[in-house]
């Protein structure tokens, strides 16, 4: 791709379009730009009191950026002549490409373009704080900053309420993606990214365009210090595949997205309010914090009410440690329950040393404190009370050394300027108690770890399901383990059962859910009395696997965008009825898959919960991983899923199998 430092970072801007040049001209003149801005009209002499041009072969110069605002048809035109000119790049604003049904349209566009990088088509701009440029033809709710985070999204309505943000958060950059038409999501994120004046990214997803760029963009923002953080929209659609398997559904829903952002190390929020929560801390303090986290507050009503709505998030509040009860308890004294979260009353409220040894104390034994704090309205009453604390959360961050995070119970009781002093300190206010534990657990997201990249996606194809007798085949030549068996006509597996050893599960081959159609008899001492089942294609008897101490069930299947995800839960109908399942996306480590299946809900009934036998879950591991790698190998293979894989106490045997092939 062209390099898109012209288009960011122009040093001369042509717009085009009447009403919308005069927009833009306006928004600039606000935000200081020192550029030149040329408007391009065939009629008019001057718009916004500058000089306007004829066509863009009278500019004086080929313009860094252009910002076009014509109707669809004199777009291409235009980029056309952009292009020959050698100009840096431009934003293509109309509507009406493949959005509309018009891809035809949208190719005509790519090829004017050539090797000038547009942004769109159908996309509201760029806007560039940090030089008061700004390809923008409306209201935004920025100001001129020296540093700050880049957001970018692929809905121009959701950046520009982004923009309006009243939460002390510095945004360097604010771009739109439009279509993407010619430069894609990785690509305008990796150039923000480039300016080390932006120090994170912030991303409204619908769709990710290339998942292997988008790893290697995460990898690389680590490695610049940087923390990226998204919002992943569509997360309610099902696959096209939902009804054939168990898999499909419970790897759709969002499960595949949110397993690749957190592969990679990109922290997932649900809400604007938590993306822009998330962006300070990065902005402040890096891509990530610790997970000891501390809570101090001078009630014992907002103590708990910390510790109730942490506990969703997966947050936790370790004890504290017995040198720091000792130091906090020569302050406070006997009344106050010193325990985390902290509710150090109101002894010590406005003695500014008190104060603030209570804060630092307490911080010096965590990753990250957070301090709930709501000063008075300064309209109706006098917050100056609470100043003595504020310098306290300051002075304990700065000795200490640790994230200090003052936290407004309601995001309207923080006051925006001062919310911006204590920044410029190096403190990071939070609004909203619910809002700060979201942003503080998305904010812990782990490095990815270092060269990952996920599979090669395929497009969507058909393929056909395998019978379980030839499915059961393919698993039994990767290694692992199967149930003994004959297959074939009624009055063949029958006949061949004398040399299976009783108890025996007959079943009908054919069906997608064979426990769901009445094709599933288990237990039988022998084939005798045994009728023929409706619908089925064939039969398949199989020796019954005694001695199970759980049940799981393993899926692979191709994803569209992620290459391959693995999904592991519980065996039978319990990981859909409980939504308990684990998401990963290939290639994975058997550690990798061990370490996701903890995260189970149901897991201490598979590691030896109040005397259970433990279930040999390193046997599904290797299955898994095994299976994986058979799926990355065989680019025929569309979907293995095995429900259920009974485990032992030693090893694990595959007793289903429903596998897709090309």
């Amino acid at each position: 791709m062209t390099n898109l430092d012209r288009l960011l970072r122009p040093r001369s801007i042509a717009v085009l379009g009447a009403g919308w040049a005069l927009n833009v001209i306006e928004q600039c003149r606000k935000m200081g730009f020192a550029g030149d801005i040329w408007p391009v009209h065939p009629t008019k002499a001057e718009i916004g009191g500058l000089k306007a041009y004829a066509s863009l072969a009278d500019l004086p110069a080929a313009p860094d950026a252009t910002f076009i605002g014509v109707n669809r048809f004199a777009t291409i035109e235009v980029v056309a002549q952009l292009a020959a000119m050698g100009a840096g790049g431009a934003i293509c604003f109309a509507s009406g490409w493949t959005e509309a049904g018009e891809p035809e349209l949208q190719a005509k566009l790519i090829e004017a373009a050539g090797e000038m990088p547009i942004l769109g088509p159908n996309c509201y701009g760029v806007i560039n704080y940090l030089d008061g440029a700004l390809l923008w033809p409306d209201q935004h709710g920025g100001i001129p900053v020296a540093k700050g985070v880049a957001l970018v999204s692929q809905s121009s309505n959701i950046v520009i309420n982004l923009g309006m943000q009243k939460r002390a958060l510095p945004v360097a950059y604010v771009a739109c993606l439009g279509n993407a038409a010619v430069v894609g999501l990785a690509d305008l994120a990796g150039a923000l990214l480039d300016d080390p004046r932006v120090t994170a990214l912030g991303m409204y997803i619908e769709g990710i365009d290339d998942a292997v760029a988008f790893a290697a963009l995460a990898e690389r923002a680590r490695a610049m210090g940087k923390g990226v953080v998204c919002i992943k929209s569509g997360k309610t659609e099902l696959s096209r595949t939902a009804a054939a398997s168990h898999t499909a559904s419970l790897a759709g829903g969002g499960a595949a997205s949110s397993a690749f952002l957190r592969q990679i190390g990109v922290a997932e929020v649900n809400t604007p309010s938590e993306l822009i929560e998330t962006l300070k801390i990065f902005h402040v303090h890096g891509p990530q914090i610790g997970a000891r986290i501390c809570s101090l507050s001078c009630s014992g009503g907002e103590a708990g009410l910390v510790a109730d709505l942490a506990a969703p998030y997966g947050i936790d509040f370790p004890p504290v440690p017995q040198a720091t009860h000792d130091r906090l308890f020569n302050v406070l004294g006997e009344i106050p329950t010193i325990s985390n979260p902290l509710d150090y009353h109101t002894f010590i409220w406005g003695d500014g040393p008190k104060t603030t040894e209570v804060f630092t104390a307490m911080l010096e034994a965590y990753d990250a404190g957070l301090y709930i704090i709501d000063p008075p309205r300064n309209d109706r009453c006098d917050p100056a009370g609470y100043q003595p604390a504020l310098e306290a959360i300051v002075s304990a961050q700065k000795s200490s050394g640790k994230i200090a995070l003052p936290v407004a119970s309601m995001p309207e009781n923080f006051d925006e300027a001062q919310a911006i002093a204590l920044m410029d300190q190096g403190v990071v206010t939070l609004m909203g108690l619910e809002t700060a534990l979201a942003a503080v657990k998305a904010a812990q997201v782990a490095p990815g770890v270092s060269g990952w990249r996920p599979a090669q996606a395929i497009a969507p194809r058909d393929s056909r399901m395998l019978s379980e007798a030839e499915g059961k085949a393919v698993l039994a030549q990767a290694g692992v383990a199967v149930p003994r068996a004959v297959s074939g006509t009624f009055a063949e597996v029958v006949a061949g059962a004398a040399g299976l050893t009783a108890p025996f599960a007959l079943k009908g081959l054919g069906f997608a859910h064979k426990t769901e159609a009445g094709a599933v008899r288990l237990g039988l001492s022998s084939l005798d009395g045994q009728t023929e089942m409706p619908g089925a294609t064939g039969y398949l008897v199989e020796e019954m696997v005694t001695g199970a101490v759980g049940e799981i069930l393993l899926g692979l299947r191709r994803d569209p965008i992620y290459g391959v995800s693995l999904t592991l839960g519980m065996g039978g109908v319990t990981a859909e009825v409980l939504a308990d399942t684990v998401t990963l996306i290939l290639p994975v480590t058997e550690a990798q898959v061990l370490e996701a299946m903890r995260g189970l809900r149901l897991w201490p009934l598979l590691d030896g919960y109040r005397g259970r036998a433990r279930a040999d879950m390193q046997a599904v591991a290797e299955i898994a991983v095994r299976l994986g790698d058979l799926m990355l190998a065989d680019a025929r293979l569309e979907e293995i899923e095995i429900n259920p894989i009974l485990v032992r106490q030693t090893g694990a045997v595959a007793v289903d199998a429903l596998i897709r092939k090309v």
